[in-house]
């Protein structure tokens, strides 16, 4: 018996026009089977959701829209619950983009959610942002309250995978004033708290997370489903990481027996092994050293295998050897998750430059050959253009990977392009012709994005790092070279040799290879002083801004040490000549950040927020500070 979606792949193919009544009713069908696999999602069936999802690719212009949206949309819901996330996003594209030609606003703001869940999982947080902006404003304008909260509720989670806590803890008191004391959406407000408990957490404003992670676990009724436990489970995880840090050990133990309890209730191994992780910790911290290591231990082991725990058990580790003065073990544990975290984010941010990358090849055109000499002038001169635009598009999606790593370190998201910006204006003065200039600005622009590769704890570290911290840290650089150089794109060594060897000194005392003078290459002599200007006049982490002047004086002191000297005299001069010309040499250097789809969705974000806060109180705590 034929398949749903030959049937219909032989409907689309017949020499005989089908009757809309025939194509509907085979589409109905393909829906069946793809629903039907959706209720018990297995690799059995994958094929088979493969071949319906292939059939309705087929069809063209806008009829049935609504039930090919919906078909769309349950294959991401499948591919999503079978661990495939990757696989979810061509159909979850499609059902947007259908959603929109009909201008079905509801189906677009849910296809846009589901798109930025499975962009986020996936590690294109950036992205993820973009659709959550868009759906935020269309489930405004549709007065669709729980719509709009679980919108930011997804949005607070996409910013903490990239570290911005204190702007997720903004999306998530959000949701909690969205969702007020409404008993229908207890689960909403519950999850707000629960990951606004984790980013304070990550902060060490313990006592706002205390009060969090008290309200995520408070009201509502007893879970019940498997999926409930494991949600509980994490929720007293939170809880009982925040106890110990202030040193409540009954508490914490409480919290650890409840998790241990609704894990065991769940059935889940990932339940299993966060129960683990917290009742290890709580040992270890409580004295019982030896028993709360070997949990841990055991747990990691089993970890491993789930890839989606395994970051999770190696923090535990780190934390663990901290608390018992073991730095050294706590080191170890610390590069293998700093060799995961590479790995993981390498992978994924490949996979979707293939898929960017493969969005991209209409734009790509043969040469006529029949046309003249100038007529194909002509050509050639437009072909540049287009070169240069067709290499712009390809590197978007690794601009916007560069951009989410930097934001741990500047949160404006403008440095990179501050950076690209000022290195191809060093490069025109030292008399590189437009051409190059423009191959500088755009590579420069990825000269962080190893970063994606370091560990939070080290990027966030207020304080001074140590020599094993900097060390970590110092492997970006060969890190984003080796993104770039796996990134599939023609002309990308001068980007790649940028990443590389941007911290190379000109003396010969930098990183990563201990290159000297003009052995180092021009594009990364040209990077290092723009970056290190950048850094030096802009506010981080570990230190605040410094006055341009100082700053200036810094890379005169560095003149053939640091920096090349004739590159360091041009930059000195260049400087005071960008200030006279520009006055506000930040909002100049920065304006191409300003065509950034992502940093255009943030601010959209943020705007929205500021505009919440003056119509409603949006909840008690800590608040983004809305100038940035």
């Amino acid at each position: 018996m034929a398949s749903a979606a030959l049937i219909l792949e032989q409907l689309l193919d017949s020499k005989n026009s089908p009757s809309p009544e025939a194509v509907a009713g085979a589409i109905d069908r393909v829906q069946t089977v793809v629903r039907t696999s959706l209720q018990s999602p297995g690799s059995d069936s994958v094929d088979q959701v493969d071949e319906c999802l292939r059939a309705l690719r087929r069809i063209h212009g806008l009829d049935c829209a609504d039930v090919r949206i919906a078909t769309f949309l349950d294959a991401c819901q499948y591919f999503y619950m079978l661990g495939q996330p990757f696989r979810a996003i061509e159909p979850t594209t499609e059902a947007v983009r259908l959603a929109r030609a009909t201008q079905d606003y509801p189906l677009l703001r849910k296809g846009l959610n589901a798109l930025g869940i499975v962009n986020a999982d996936t590690g294109n947080c950036a992205k993820a942002v973009e659709c959550y902006a868009e759906a935020l404003e269309l489930a405004q304008q549709l007065h669709d309250v729980d719509a709009e909260a679980a919108t930011w509720l997804n949005l607070g989670v996409a910013l903490m995978y990239v570290a911005q806590y204190r702007e997720a803890v903004s999306c998530f008191d959000r949701t909690v004033a969205l969702c007020g004391d409404n008993e229908r959406m207890i689960g909403p407000r519950q999850k707000a708290h629960a990951n606004a408990a984790l980013c304070a957490l990550h902060l060490e404003d313990y006592g706002r997370g205390l009060k969090a992670a008290e309200a995520s676990v408070s009201g509502g009724p007893t879970p019940s489903t498997p999926i409930e436990k494991l949600s509980r489970v994490l929720r007293e995880h939170t809880y009982a990481r925040l106890l110990l840090e202030v040193n409540n050990l009954d508490e914490a133990r409480r919290r650890c027996q409840l998790a241990k309890k609704f894990a065991a209730e769940s059935g889940s191994p990932r339940a299993d092994i966060v129960a683990a992780i917290a009742e290890g910790l709580y040992e270890v911290q409580s004295g019982q050293v030896d028993v709360g290591l070997s949990r841990l231990t055991t747990t990691l082991e089993r970890a491993r295998v789930m890839s989606a725990m395994h970051r999770d058990a190696l923090m535990a580790m780190v934390k663990a050897h901290e608390i018992i003065g073991q730095p050294e073990r706590a080191l170890g544990y610390l590069r293998e998750l700093m060799e995961h975290t590479r790995r993981h984010q390498q992978e994924n941010a490949l996979q979707h430059l293939q898929i960017h990358l493969d969005s991209l090849r209409h734009l790509e055109v043969a040469p006529d050959s029949t046309a003249t000499s100038l007529e194909r002038r002509e050509a050639a001169l437009r072909g540049k253009i287009a070169e240069q635009e067709l290499f712009k598009s390809r590197i978007e999606m690794l601009e916007r990977l560069a951009v989410t790593a930097e934001l741990r370190d500047d949160s404006t998201g403008e440095h990179s392009y501050r950076v690209g910006k000022l290195s191809a204006l060093l490069a025109a003065e030292y008399g590189c012709d437009d051409g190059t200039c423009f191959m500088v600005e755009l590579a420069a622009r990825l000269h962080d994005i190893g970063k994606i590769g370091v560990p939070d704890a080290i990027l966030l570290k207020p304080d001074k790092l140590n020599d094993a911290e900097r060390q970590v840290m110092r492997t970006h650089t060969t890190v984003g070279a080796e993104l770039l150089s796996k990134s599939n794109i023609p002309q990308m060594q001068m980007a790649e040799e940028i990443a590389r060897y941007h911290h190379e000194w000109w003396d010969g005392s930098g990183y990563p290879g201990g290159l000297g003078g003009s052995a180092i290459p021009l594009a990364s002599r040209i990077t290092a002083l723009a970056d290190v200007f950048d850094a030096l006049t802009h506010r981080r982490p570990y230190k605040e801004a410094w006055p341009l002047d100082r700053a200036l004086g810094e890379i005169a002191d560095l003149r053939g040490k640091q920096f090349d000297p004739q590159l360091t005299d041009i930059f000195l001069a260049l400087i005071p000549k960008l200030r006279r010309e520009h006055g506000d040499l930040d909002a100049y250097l920065g304006e191409a950040a300003q065509n950034s789809p992502f940093l255009q969705a943030r601010s959209r974000i943020w705007d929205t927020l500021r505009k919440s806060k003056d119509s409603d109180d949006a909840g008690a705590g800590s608040r983004l500070d809305l100038q940035r």
